[in-house]
């Protein structure tokens, strides 16, 4: 067990190393930090969840010391924690009559979108306790990413820092002269107006955005721990069936209660948001996994999965949104399971 706690601190260690790069803002520094989380999965799936925990609690206190309490704290709600969390789920099993049974992979996939969330909301509570303070900063980046989208509203801000010493300078005549600029004007401040709206309903769903991604990247940095552990030969349990994944219908009920979080005030809301838009990255998995096992042994299988991918990839994602709502259908009508083995 001690040489297990070693590992994991090891562990540890190379994880904040991948994280504390991120500092550096090179092309580099993202890749790395963005293979954070793999030292801390793969310790926890090859040796035990105590390893892991032990990797948590290294690498947020080097963090911590070494660069800033807020490094650690950061690392700990986005990377380590997280990490720990899913490994220590997927190694959970029972004993049943018929042999031990591992952890569903649907609820996993579930579990996986709620941890994507819960980081989320953590990362924001650290950065800024204050909510008026998050939602200053979630505008502000909105109205930066619109105007870098539209070089029109660049145009139109330069050009208004460029004429305002020309209005303080001119005279009387000027009026006159400014009369024909005058509809330029009102039109350049309605479309303002609407840019801002814009950004407003950007800074809204930022955080679903945020945590969709995050529920991705956590699915796949779980499912690519386990194949290397699986690979040298250490992992405990047995390759799950992925094809078969399907969430449980109680994911329904935290998907429709995430909703009704949204209205909600403060950090309540924003984590609804970010509940909604970490299960529709899950239910899109779902989606995915549902159309691999209803085509099986199906003729042009391999063609119908190569039209799909093809698809998600033209479109860059776009398509994701028909696999969601595939994917909710899926588990609302839970059609996949036999009548006589019903899911845990």
């Amino acid at each position: 067990m001690a040489n297990h706690i070693g590992i994991g601190i090891g562990a540890g260690l190379v994880s904040a190393l991948l994280f504390g790069v991120l500092l550096k803002a090179t092309p580099l520094a993202i890749v790395l930090y963005l293979v954070a989380p793999l030292p801390i999965l793969i310790v926890g799936l090859g040796w035990s969840h105590k390893a892991a925990l032990a990797a948590v609690v290294a690498g947020s206190l080097a963090l911590a010391l070494a660069i800033a309490p807020f490094m650690g704290l950061a690392f700990a709600a986005y990377i380590a924690v997280p990490a720990w969390w899913l490994a220590y789920l997927t190694l959970l099993g029972r004993e049943t009559p018929s042999g031990l049974e591992w952890y569903p992979t649907g609820r996993l996939l579930g579990w996986t979108a709620a941890t994507a969330a819960l980081a989320f909301i953590a990362i924001a509570i650290f950065s800024s306790p204050n909510h008026a303070a998050f939602d200053a900063q979630l505008r502000g980046l909105a109205r930066t990413l619109v105007q870098v989208r539209d070089p029109a509203a660049r145009a139109t801000i330069e050009s208004r820092h460029a004429e305002t010493p020309q209005a303080d300078t001119g005279d009387a005549g000027s009026d006159s002269a400014a009369g024909p600029d005058a509809a330029p004007k009102t039109n350049s401040d309605e479309a303002e107006v609407t840019r801002s709206e814009v950004a407003d309903a950007l800074a809204r769903v930022v955080p679903a955005f945020a945590a969709n991604g995050l529920a991705l990247l956590l699915t796949f940095y779980l499912w690519a721990s386990a194949k290397i552990v699986k690979i040298s030969g250490r992992l405990p349990r047995p390759w799950p069936d992925l094809p078969s994944t399907a969430m449980p219908r109680a994911t329904l009920v935290t998907l429709a209660a995430a909703v009704l979080m949204c209205f909600a005030p403060g950090f309540i809301g924003v984590f609804g948001v970010a509940l909604v838009g970490a299960f529709s990255a899950a239910f899109a998995l779902q989606g995915l996994a549902a159309f691999h096992d209803r085509s099986r042994g199906r003729p042009g299988r391999g063609l119908m999965l190569f039209g799909m991918y093809l698809i998600l990839f033209v479109t860059q994602g776009v398509a994701l949104v028909a696999l969601t709502l595939f994917g909710l259908a899926d588990t609302a009508l839970n059609r996949r399971r036999p009548k006589d083995n019903p899911a845990p």
